[in-house]
């Protein structure tokens, strides 16, 4: 590692109004190192991040790239300077190609005109970098969340980069892809470029970064090498208290008193990737599902809640037999669903905390019978105080929250509509540990009160901590479904790792 930093912001703040959102923070990241911003939701990671990037100005302190002062004024300019980011929300645009979404605004031109041909030549040699097989010319939007992720860091590695900057890429992709990611971050530290790997996965900061930079409410706490702190140690000094704070919500057991089926699915396929699939949803449940990426997690969700029709096999609630059909039908049965794009599916950033709350039970009531003004204050208060959304300000917009305060929001919009059955897929993901397990808590508190939940998450060890059933999906089956208290991690992955029988 050479002795002098690549990129060193010093004393830098930002302020939003009178609010600092990073105050006087220090940062260094040196060539050829990998190194984590980590810190709870709120404390200023992304603000740094777009500080470094040109997304947001300085108000104070100063940025200095390769030992001269650096000032970018938008994120062109950073990436002109050597600097691409890679976001935690795939950024790019899913009607265009791949190779028109990793040469967007820097098309290879031949004659004034757009050269295809070698547009989509540079397209496959920068995809063959990542090891990935995949057209060119295809529409990215055809591909899979962690196939537009791969795609999005691929366009971020195209120009001469010397800080690349990773927030969250690895929370769509599998073990595979993760460990695929891995070795094209080391090939490009070999080279000598600077990274910074922003995750909230532990073990993935563990294996992958060098040096680990914590900050708390805005501000700088410490630098460490990785290797010389203790995973207990780097969660005190993110959340600055002590690691007892963050015990789960007790889970029911396997020989609990019965409890009466509230959605049970029987048989259930729907195109493209759910085959057969018996679902059960007790009365106060909290039903985990496992499967790796591909195994119809997602699917198996939509099919619940009525996004994907059947192409056969039948739900029931409360015992009767229904085909949801629509999302609407579905809430109008008490059944809801929290997607797991956030940005698409879910937050409406422009709109208020008070709007985005308020915007199903609305629609569910119709045009012709407002909720009126004070009513809607008075709702999204009482949600904001259950839920601790933070900050406490009901019209603020809602895409200026954290993500794990966005997901409360999201929460209190569908529990707004008083509904028997929660479907939650991957609520958890892009969330730093303290609001995870203030999520997984409230999950467990709903379960108590009599909600059904199933809770979708790539996390093995978060499905059998907030589950007290776990169903295990592989290639679009679910192939059983047992108490978790007979489950550990290892035994949980060796079931959804299991090869098909066409393939043993």
């Amino acid at each position: 590692m050479d002795s002098a930093p690549l990129l060193e912001l010093t004393g830098g703040t930002v302020r939003f109004g009178a609010d600092a959102a990073i105050d006087g923070v220090s940062f260094r990241l040196f060539p050829g190192e990998v190194h984590s911003l980590m810190g709870e939701n709120g404390a200023g990671k992304s603000t740094l991040i777009k500080a470094i990037t040109g997304v947001l100005p300085l108000d104070e302190g100063e940025l200095r790239l390769a030992g001269e002062p650096a000032r970018f004024a938008s994120p062109h300019e950073a990436q002109a300077a050597g600097i691409s980011t890679v976001y935690q929300e795939v950024d790019l645009l899913p009607n265009l190609s791949v190779a028109e979404n990793i040469w967007l605004g820097r098309e290879p031109r031949r004659g004034g005109r757009i050269d295809w041909a070698r547009m989509r030549r540079d397209a496959h040699a920068v995809l063959a970098d990542l090891n990935l097989e995949i057209d060119p010319a295809s529409i990215l939007g055809t591909h899979s969340l962690a196939v537009q992720q791969l795609v999005a860091i691929a366009r971020a590695i195209s120009v001469d980069v010397r800080v690349l900057v990773l927030d969250e890429p690895t929370s769509s992709l599998d073990l595979d892809e993760v460990a695929e990611l891995f070795r094209v971050i080391r090939d490009l530290k070999e080279r000598g470029v600077a990274i910074l790997f922003v995750s909230h996965f532990l073990d993935q900061v563990y294996e992958i970064c060098d040096r680990l930079t914590v900050l708390r409410d805005g501000a700088f706490v410490g630098e460490y090498l990785t290797r010389e702190l203790l995973r207990i140690d780097l969660v005190q000094t993110m959340l600055g208290r002590s690691t007892e704070s963050l015990r789960s919500a007790p889970r029911a057991e396997a020989g609990d008193a019965p409890r009466p089926a509230v959605l049970e699915a029987r048989g259930v396929t729907a195109a493209p990737g759910i085959r057969d699939a018996d679902v059960d949803l007790l009365e106060g449940d909290v039903l985990g599902v496992a499967g790796l990426l591909g195994s119809g997690r997602t699917e198996l969700a939509r099919a619940m809640t009525g996004i994907d029709r059947l192409d056969s096999g039948v739900i029931r609630i409360t015992g009767q037999p229904t085909a949801p059909g629509n999302p609407h039908r579905a809430i109008t049965m008490g059944v809801v669903y929290s997607s797991e794009n956030r940005r698409a599916e879910g937050i409406i950033s422009e709109l208020t905390v008070r709007e985005n709350i308020m915007l199903a039970l609305q629609a569910d009531r119709g045009m012709l019978r407002r909720i009126t003004p004070a009513r809607q204050r008075e709702l999204a208060a009482s949600w904001i105080e259950a839920l601790d959304i933070r900050p406490p300000d009901m019209d603020r917009p809602a895409g200026t929250l954290s993500g794990g305060n966005q997901q409360k929001v999201l929460l209190a919009r569908l529990l707004a509509l008083s509904p028997n059955v929660l479907v939650l897929d991957e609520p958890t993901r892009g969330i730093d540990v303290g609001a995870k397990v203030e999520i997984q808590n409230l999950v467990g508190e709903l379960a108590e009160n009599g909600l059904s939940v199933m809770f979708i998450s790539a996390e093995l060890e978060e499905v059998l901590n907030v589950g007290n059933r776990v169903a295990i999906l592989r290639e679009g089956r679910i192939v059983d479904t047992l108490p978790s208290s007979q489950l550990t991690v290892d035994s949980l992955l060796a079931m959804v790792a299991q090869p098909s029988e066409s393939e043993g």
